[in-house]
């Protein structure tokens, strides 16, 4: 599927600051593990000490990338059993540099108490406030079972308003398309598939668009034609492509996200993807920012998403002083 629309001014492709919320419950989401391949199969051996680990995981992210200059805006989670994935923001809102907010339909019944409209409240407040100009609420396609589950779903090239998506369960075609008319993008779907043979979840453990450089899985994309035209369209927004294979994938070295820093660009991975990495591969990621890797095992472990999943850019104007 391609969509085209009307093309608004393009906006930066990396952000100075970031939405994170600290978990208070974190813990293996039961509801999402059967569309969630990435997240463990095996029990929890100890529920208390996995969600103590991942707070601690939290807190050296934030303060990574607090050190490296990128503005951590962070809210605490909400201790509720019935939260396990409240890491993860970037799956129900997104912003954009004209003040727009989306919210998005979430396919797991128990993370769509996630959306938490305190959060924008306290955005408009915070740091001399953003502004806020509207609201695209896209919650309703959940009645109907059409799921797009933010920039996990969909990888955004901000710049040429281009979103990238592999179809899933939770990446529903109608709704990529009311996605593409309401924010005048041109959409890019696939279908991708992991060292298995299931289908990927969420595009953005594939797939992570810098401002110069996007990260990508092709050997996901098993149909040849969708694999050329996926790669030509990366080509053409004059990227340099860092091909990873299916075992980095799944080390999420494909869930990266560069942001700016005091001191340029800042390219936010896990340890673990960081360590699944060739010398080459570091090597030209490097040319692009700074690269601050965190170990975060647990939350990738039983969570099943990584360091992109816990940031969800905050690319909103400041309000006029």
């Amino acid at each position: 599927m391609a969509v085209t629309a009307e093309t608004p001014a393009p906006e930066p492709q990396t952000a100075r600051a970031v939405v994170m919320i600290r978990p208070a419950a974190f813990g293996r989401n039961d509801v999402t593990r059967p569309s969630n391949r990435f997240q463990s199969a095996d029990p929890d051996p100890d529920a208390a000490r996995t969600a103590e680990a991942a707070a601690a995981e939290f807190d050296a992210l934030a303060a990574e990338l607090t050190q490296h200059g990128v503005e951590v805006h962070a809210f605490p989670g909400r201790a509720t059993a019935s939260l396990p994935d409240e890491v993860f923001p970037n799956n129900w809102i997104s912003t954009h540099g004209d003040g727009t907010v989306v919210l998005y339909p979430l396919m797991a019944w128990n993370r769509r108490p996630e959306r938490r409209r305190d959060v924008l409240d306290e955005l408009q407040q915070r740091g001399g406030g953003f502004r806020i100009e509207r609201v695209i609420d896209l919650t309703h396609l959940e009645q109907d079972n059409r799921f797009l589950e933010g920039t996990g779903s969909v990888v955004l090239d901000r710049p040429n308003h281009v979103g990238f998506a592999c179809l899933s369960p939770r990446s529903h075609p109608d709704a990529l398309r009311e996605f593409a008319r309401r924010l005048h993008y041109g959409i890019v779907t696939f279908e991708a598939s992991d060292r298995d043979g299931h289908a990927i979840y969420h595009t953005n453990v594939m797939l992570s668009l810098g401002e110069r450089f996007a990260v990508v899985c092709l050997a996901a994309i098993r149909e040849v034609q969708e694999r050329y035209r996926v790669l030509s369209r990366l080509e053409r927004s004059n990227r340099e492509v860092i091909e990873i294979s299916l075992e980095q994938l799944h080390a999420f070295a494909g869930n990266l996200i560069e942001l700016k820093g005091a001191a340029g660009g800042v390219i936010a991975l896990s340890a673990r993807a960081a360590a699944s990495l060739t010398d080459a591969q570091r090597e030209a990621l490097g040319r692009h920012g700074a690269l601050a890797a965190v170990p975060i095992d647990t939350i990738e472990t039983f969570g099943g998403g990584s360091v992109r999943c816990m940031l969800a850019e905050v690319f909103l104007p400041k309000k006029a002083r």
